[in-house]
């Protein structure tokens, strides 16, 4: 669904928001497309266990989580931080991942990093036994394929699509996609251009440009002014925008209209990719830094 956003624009600019984060109550946004087919791809594997990584508050560990419950799929989730062992409680994604049956491997942030490594992988088949592997955050060529799928016919109309960027996946599939006249702009959450070389790894044409300045700096990060932008954007259109993602490139696409970066009379689509659940945790850091919190009821 296309929702209109109740704002006035200057120079006779629209602005449209796709909302993917209401395609599944629990996999939400870009997690769904990403899933979709590695999911039909571990069913034709005859695969039985979904193993994957993430941080404390992964959208994707959640999203795995309730889709390996409903496709019925043994989960395990490889969290970053072995201190988080005994800290589930305390925390509503894993609480959540947990209760959908999700086995939690957690090591620590030196050995995370060896994620990728062959040995790193060997050794989890050890102890857990074969598995299907989706890699953090979800991003690979199945993922990739299933973002195709967020445009359809009905946004042939829209100049701009923007999009936030934590992997690189969403985007290159939007990229793929894409009709000759439009443009495609994405929002890095992290820091740095270090994913402009990977995405141009992968996408069929050039129409694209990434926006590095709207990170609040960093992955994770956020300050008062973008907890505002959020609470008031949610109050005069009723859209939820979670503080990693999709805030971050909704604030980044106004600032860039009020500085005239748009032609007249441009019709932008912003993509939000879910990834609601995170509010929950985000508030409980702010509460315990006693900063203002997101307003939103979810």
């Amino acid at each position: 669904m296309n929702q209109q956003i109740a704002l006035e624009f200057p120079n006779s600019i629209s602005l449209h928001i796709k909302r993917e984060d209401l395609i599944h109550p629990f996999v939400s946004g870009n997690k769904f497309r990403k899933l979709k087919y590695n999911l039909l791809q571990a069913k034709a594997e005859h695969q039985e266990i979904l193993l994957t990584f993430g941080g404390a508050f992964s959208n994707h560990i959640a999203a795995v989580a309730f889709a390996g419950k409903e496709k019925g799929f043994k989960t395990i989730g490889i969290i970053r931080g072995d201190e988080l062992k005994d800290k589930i409680s305390e925390n509503p994604t894993l609480t959540f991942a947990q209760s959908c049956g999700m086995q939690f491997e957690f090591v620590s942030r030196e050995s995370y990093r060896l994620k990728n490594e062959i040995p790193f992988l060997e050794n989890l088949k050890q102890k857990f036994g074969d598995f299907y592997l989706i890699p953090e955050g979800g991003t690979n060529a199945l993922a990739i394929k299933g973002c195709e799928e967020i445009l359809n016919e009905k946004d042939a109309d829209f100049d701009y699509i923007c999009c936030s960027i934590g992997t690189g996946g969403t985007i290159s599939g939007l990229i793929n996609s894409i009709l000759p006249h439009q443009k495609v702009l994405g929002f890095p959450a992290l820091k740095g251009d270090f994913l402009t070389d990977e995405i141009r790894n992968i996408v069929i044409n050039n129409n694209w440009e990434l926006l590095t300045d709207y990170h609040f700096g960093g992955y994770g990060k956020v300050n008062s002014e973008l907890i505002a932008f959020i609470n008031q954007f949610f109050k005069e259109n009723n859209i939820p925008l979670d503080p990693i993602y999709t805030g971050k490139m909704v604030f980044g696409v106004i600032d860039l209209i009020h500085r005239n970066y748009f032609p007249a009379q441009s019709k932008i689509l912003l993509i939000h990719t879910g990834g609601i659940q995170g509010i929950q945790g985000m508030n409980m850091k702010l509460r315990n830094k006693q900063l203002p919190t997101i307003d939103i009821n979810v």
